[in-house]
């Protein structure tokens, strides 16, 4: 008996990383930086899962992203404006105390 195997796509190869290094402060002010809540953690390593899309703004620290399954990482620091896509399993690997502000995407479809 034959079988066919249909490709699975792979989930974590489009699920990548956006960082835009030291934006404008009119960029940061449209984007209503200031009034979205803020997060910070120690350094360390930790194992987080996005289950919404999440722009964040980084105030102060330096991580680097180790997508799950890859051995390459996206780093990112102080002034960096950057967007995790929904679904990444990923490890934060923070040399830098973070302190950031966050904002997830609306699960509500336009």
């Amino acid at each position: 008996m034959a079988t066919t195997s249909t490709p699975q796509p792979d989930s974590s190869s489009n699920l990548s990383i956006t960082v835009e290094s030291n934006p404008s402060d009119s960029r940061l002010s449209e984007l209503g930086i200031q009034s979205w809540p803020k997060w910070g953690c120690p350094p360390g390593k930790y194992m987080l899962k996005f289950e919404a899309e999440e722009t964040c703004y980084l105030v102060k620290g330096k991580v680097k992203v180790y997508p799950k399954g890859s051995s390459e990482y996206v780093e990112f620091g102080a002034g960096d404006l950057v967007t995790i896509p929904q679904g990444l399993s990923c490890t934060w690997d923070v040399t830098v105390s973070i302190d950031k502000h966050y904002k997830f995407a609306s699960s509500s479809s336009s």
